[in-house]
């Protein structure tokens, strides 16, 4: 068999395992690619989630950590009766929900695991200010969860490495002769070209928008989700932004988009009874 035919086999074959591979996001029903397991993701996610535990200071402040695991605790309830309600399938059902909160002043961030493993960290709490705060950054990362995102990530690494193979393979190995003689890893370089940064950005106006509705159906005050973000606006005044803004979309127009979403959702999605 010659190369071109070959390559025309095996084209076809990727083609229909990615046409089989795409779903759809929760509620905003972007369409998705998922070509990694769920359950091997959230493994592994656990795995790391119980070294940064042994890693980490966690904090003595169990009043606040008391608030987030209530916060998180009415979110999960919210979530999964909201998808129960609409006849949708509940995207969290293999969730093993984790709240810590970490001992560190300096840092402005929180984060969300797949399978649902949450970290806040206590520099986070200057920002948030109050529970509807709290709230919105939280119901933002459990977004980013609840709607696959690190599986869309993953995946996308997926296709991104078996196209250089092809490539490599119709180019007769060119490719694999550039990466040894630079030293540098073709999919490495698409990364720091930033061809993945619109991808992530998508992601991140996505888990703001969903963000805002798991906040709204928990009953918090998503009016404040704006003043999270003009407080970290003020807080990087000067600064290189916090590696919880590195790939967010601008603070100006972010508040733009919250803005124009906050009355719509808090009609469509009101608090839900559980």
């Amino acid at each position: 068999m010659n190369r071109r035919k070959f390559l025309s086999y095996i084209g076809c074959g990727c083609c229909g395992f990615i046409l089989n591979s795409c779903t759809s996001a929760p509620i905003t029903e972007r369409k998705q690619l998922k070509l990694v397991s769920e359950a091997k993701l959230n493994a592994k996610a656990a795995e790391i989630f119980e070294k940064v535990k042994q890693k980490e200071k966690m904090s003595s402040d169990l009043k606040t950590l008391d608030e987030i695991k209530n916060i998180g605790k009415k979110m999960e309830n919210s979530i999964s009766e909201y998808f129960y309600k609409s006849n949708l399938n509940d995207p969290t059902v293999n969730f093993d929900w984790e709240y810590i909160l970490i001992e560190n002043k300096n840092v402005r961030n929180a984060w969300c695991m797949p399978g649902g493993k949450i970290a806040v960290y206590t520099g986070m709490l200057e920002v948030t200010k109050n529970k509807d705060g709290l709230a919105a950054v939280m119901g933002h990362e459990i977004a980013h969860a609840v709607a696959k995102h690190s599986i869309e990530r993953a995946s996308r690494g997926v296709l991104v490495n078996t196209g250089t193979q092809l490539i490599d393979i119709f180019s007769g190995g060119k490719l694999s002769q550039i990466n040894r003689t630079t030293g540098m890893n073709t999919v490495g370089l698409l990364s720091q070209l930033g061809i993945m940064n619109p991808f992530n950005r998508k992601q991140e106006s996505e888990a703001d928008y969903l963000g805002m509705i798991f906040s709204s159906l928990s009953g918090f005050d998503i009016r404040e989700t704006a003043n999270i973000w003009k407080r970290m606006k003020k807080f990087n005044k000067g600064k290189a932004p916090p590696e919880f803004m590195s790939t967010h979309p601008s603070a100006e127009n972010r508040i733009k988009k919250i803005n124009g979403w906050t009355n719509e959702i808090i009609f469509k999605y009101p608090p839900i009874k559980v």
